[in-house]
């Protein structure tokens, strides 16, 4: 091989591992998970962390929408818990007794009147930012308080359970024999993908992340489209709600705490920039999975649950630093 041809090849290299290292990162994970812990490469386990991870994968996916446009999601678990309590109001049966617990309807409206809540209080964040001229950070943590606030109001405080058992087939159920949570993180995975990467709005969502000025100026919408993207990121916020009281059969207003950080660290560790303008939804994925793979790893090797938050914070620096080194290189 000649010089050139090496010098070549390594160039190649080099530019395959900044955009796909991450998944190598994955591989290297799991192959080091399974020598710590042989139980871990099992399909019994690997299905599980995957199920585990659906909650904050969806999550992540509707971030990193708005990490895109050089905006933020503080709210998202928030507004999971806030869905999740107003579906499983919707969502009871009968007790003993025979009288109901609570506002029973179709499964069906129930879930449509979730979706529509999270989609709204999207909306609301995105209005604020676009139209407000609020910051994302400030418009979103305020909605978090807010969210937060009226799921606790909603249920005084109290857990909501007598659920419906086709309910409780969405996150607890399978289908062909996979996990009904991970069917649908499939499916939310390829929407997004193609909303993303295949789509009229994806490529407007880019363009306000290079240069909100310049989208402006090739006649971009800039504020109707980020209404869309937060309406999205409410969207997908519900959908992790839905799939979250149903995989526990209760409703409560204290789920989802810090739900908001794992997904914005899934994102990041998945290689979409603080700076705006770079994101992938399927990175985004292997993002999601490094960190449900580490938190189980940790799990069977019996790690303390306070050391996993403290190597769960030093991933995301690290991540946040990578990020911050390939800015300055551009």
């Amino acid at each position: 091989m000649t010089a050139e041809k090496f010098k070549d090849s390594k160039v190649s290299f080099g530019a395959i591992f900044n955009k796909y290292g991450i998944v190598f990162i994955l591989i290297g994970i799991c192959i080091l998970m399974s020598i710590l812990s042989p139980a871990f490469f099992s399909v019994r386990n690997l299905t599980n962390v995957v199920r585990q991870v659906s909650i904050i994968g969806i999550l992540a996916m509707g971030v990193t929408f708005a990490i895109i446009t050089t905006g933020i999601d503080l709210s998202s678990g928030s507004v999971l818990a806030l869905v999740g309590v107003v579906v499983a109001s919707f969502s009871q049966t009968q007790i003993a007794d025979g009288q109901p617990v609570g506002l029973i309807m179709p499964i069906f409206f129930s879930l449509i009147i979730g979706l529509g809540l999270g989609g709204l209080l999207g909306g609301i964040n995105g209005s604020l930012h676009a139209y407000g001229k609020i910051p994302a950070f400030i418009a979103t943590l305020g909605m978090m308080t807010v969210a937060r606030g009226l799921a606790l109001l909603y249920t005084a405080g109290r857990p909501i359970g007598y659920l419906k058992e086709s309910f409780i087939f969405i996150g607890g159920g399978s289908f062909l024999g996979i996990p009904v949570p991970i069917w649908v993180y499939a499916i939310v995975g390829v929407i997004s993908w193609l909303l993303l990467s295949k789509s009229k709005f994806g490529r407007y969502v880019f363009a306000i992340g290079g240069n909100m000025q310049a989208a402006r100026m090739c006649g971009i919408n800039v504020e109707k489209t980020l209404v869309k993207v937060y309406a999205y990121a409410g969207l997908l916020s519900a959908v992790s709600g839905i799939l979250l009281v149903s995989r526990t059969a209760a409703g409560n207003p204290t789920y989802g705490l810090s739900y908001e950080l794992d997904a914005i660290a899934s994102t990041v560790i998945g290689g979409t920039s603080l700076a705006g303008g770079v994101g992938s939804i399927p990175l985004c994925v292997v993002g999601a999975l490094i960190i449900g793979v580490i938190n189980n790893g940790m799990d069977l090797l019996g790690v303390n649950a306070y050391w996993q938050q403290i190597v769960k914070g030093f991933i995301i620096v690290l991540a946040v630093l990578l990020d911050s080194r390939k800015q300055h290189k551009k």
